[in-house]
């Protein structure tokens, strides 16, 4: 199988439009003569987010999959092999399939699992660092292996400075999990403290030594519950993931595995 060549305007696919990928689909519209997602299944909030970025309702990830020139996967780490075998599920039998934009927050292992359900050279792995992008200068996304020069051309002159990396799958996913230890792994620091501190009994005395110190207990904990308030259960995955990728190429995994185990409990 190799991949259906990107016309002037191509359509593309958003699997699926959450608060970001309602961003993504929503800044490619002007280059592309269609931005669509698959409408079964989704919640009511879902299609409200398509619907104010104006992007086209198809009826299923199928249905999505054959018309598509280009695919963006944005989901929760633990279902993007899921969504990509729906994608292969659709395309079985066929000569030509669209570029996949593996945009998640996964590991490079996860990214080269994902490669092998769909066909080789199939695959781009992206990483979007920083918000939900609605004007530039916000958030990079970075994208490496088959097409990533492409995609970039794509995003050009939108909100999302899209950057390449590399030719190899699995490059962007790696600077993601990286990134992912300073922005979601060490703000957890403060949750063990706080569970440690409550059992030892010195909660009040140690936010006592931090104050006085200028740590600032309460401040620390609330900016941490602040920031992962509804997605902390998509950050626990993101962070097993994040473990994977550092075991593999044999750096201590114990930071991220810690982390995904405070934010399950935050969940």
């Amino acid at each position: 199988m190799h991949v259906r060549a990107l016309p002037a305007r191509p359509v593309i696919g958003i699997l699926h439009p959450g608060v970001m990928g309602a961003a993504l689909g929503s800044a490619l519209k002007a280059r592309a003569g269609a931005v669509i997602w698959a409408d079964a299944g989704r919640t009511h909030a879902t299609a409200k987010r398509a619907e104010i970025a104006d992007l086209v309702a198809v009826p299923d990830v199928a249905d999505l999959a054959r018309r598509a020139h280009m695919i963006i996967s944005i989901c929760p780490p633990h279902a993007a092999r899921d969504v990509a075998g729906q994608v292969a599920a659709a395309l079985e039998g066929r000569d030509e399939c669209p570029l996949y934009v593996d945009a998640n927050a996964v590991s490079p292992r996860t990214v080269a699992d994902i490669e092998g359900i769909l066909g080789t050279g199939t695959v781009c792995d992206g990483a979007i660092i920083g918000p939900p992008a609605w004007e530039r200068g916000k958030t990079v996304f970075w994208l490496s292996g088959p097409g990533a020069a492409t995609v970039a051309d794509l995003f050009a002159d939108t909100p999302f400075d899209a950057r390449v990396l590399g030719d190899e799958i699995g490059t962007a996913s790696g600077l993601k999990a990286c990134f992912a230890l300073q922005s979601k792994a060490l703000p957890t620091v403060w949750l063990a403290i706080e569970s440690a501190a409550a059992r030892f009994g010195v909660t009040d005395a140690l936010r006592d030594e931090l104050d006085r110190t200028g740590a600032g207990y309460d401040a620390a904990l609330a900016a941490v519950r602040d920031r992962a308030d509804g997605k902390a259960w998509r950050w626990a995955g993101e962070m097993d993931e994040a473990g994977d990728a550092l075991a593999a190429i044999g750096v201590p995994d114990g930071f991220s595995r810690a982390a995904a185990e405070m934010y399950r409990r935050e969940g």
